[in-house]
């Protein structure tokens, strides 16, 4: 239970700070009031059901374990906890067009469910059910959602391979997917629960384009980042079949020593996540984009962790 404090003025106070709205509760002070004090995320989450912007305070005071708290549902906002996504690599598996293969020039590759190929191939990825959804929002025009943004999202297999790289599925596009966003900054993709191989924390690739018409180039890219997911659910999703490999490769690596996440422990990338193995997982993250920022080089990094299984 919260408790005011009087200052000297008789202005109320609390952990020492003057409240902008005196007259009212703790959680009506306002959200720069809130993000400013030291409250543990759970905390934060109950008092104030900041929805998906609650997911970016998550990330931002995930430990380097990557443990996560669910997500509470809400409607999407700016607020000043939300920064800049970092750019990192894309990796040598991109399908962008920017290293071999070219997804983004395809008929269909603007769709929802990404677990099987489309086009002319017909396979179809098996694991945990998983849902994804970013919010992207628009930095550079005050943190108001990123309606129209094209958002390509891929990933690794349960067994660890990508689609047109990994040895045996080459020939296959699935776990690739376009989604535009909606008047919310939002996109969801169903998908399934990526595995976690040797050298690399587990993760779900990204790039925000301005326009659906911007995709064929991935140089026009305004953000190139990556998801990071929390070590909690791995440990219960990794425990089930075909997911084998992924419980030694995790024992391996943390948030911190890890060669993409580890300079900052994914301050602003760890996702939040509700449901379990039965009925499949909702990853949520908010992610900040700045279009009056140069995007980085998209180069892996030496000692990117090594190709997943298959190559």
């Amino acid at each position: 239970m919260w408790k005011r404090r009087r200052n000297r003025d008789d202005v109320p106070t609390y952990e020492g700070r003057p409240l902008p709205r005196p007259s009212e509760d703790l959680e009506d002070q306002g959200l720069g009031f809130d993000v400013g004090t030291v409250l543990n995320r759970r905390g934060v989450l109950a008092m104030l059901g900041l929805g998906v912007v609650g997911a970016g305070l998550t990330a931002c005071g995930a430990g380097s374990d990557g443990t996560s708290s669910p997500t509470p549902s809400g409607s999407p906002s700016a607020g000043p906890s939300v920064g800049e996504i970092p750019d990192e690599t894309a990796g040598p598996y991109p399908g962008d067009g920017s290293n071999g293969p070219d997804v983004l020039e395809q008929s269909g590759i603007v769709r929802s469910d990404i677990r099987s190929s489309f086009g002319g191939a017909s396979g179809t990825a098996e694991g945990v059910p998983m849902t994804l959804r970013l919010t992207i929002l628009d930095l550079a025009n005050g943190g108001v959602p990123f309606a129209g943004a094209a958002v390509y999202v891929w990933h690794c297999t349960r067994e660890g391979g990508y689609s047109l790289y990994s040895e045996g599925i080459t020939e296959e596009n699935f776990l690739r997917g376009v989604q535009i966003a909606d008047a919310k900054g939002v996109v969801r993709f169903t998908s399934v629960f990526p595995a976690c191989y040797s050298g690399r924390w587990p993760h779900i690739h990204f790039e925000v384009y301005p326009s659906q018409a911007d995709i064929t180039d991935s140089s026009k890219a305004v953000s190139t980042s990556q998801v990071a997911l929390p070590k909690d659910v791995c440990d219960e999703v990794y425990a089930q079949p075909g997911y084998g490999q992924s419980v030694g490769n995790l024992s391996q690596v943390t948030l911190l020593s890890d060669n993409v996440f580890g300079d900052d422990g994914a301050a602003r990338q760890v996702a939040s996540v509700d449901g379990d193995v039965d009925s499949g997982y909702d990853v949520s993250l908010v992610v900040g984009v700045d279009t009056g920022t140069e995007p980085q080089d998209g180069e892996a990094p030496p000692g990117h962790g090594g190709p997943p299984p298959g190559r």
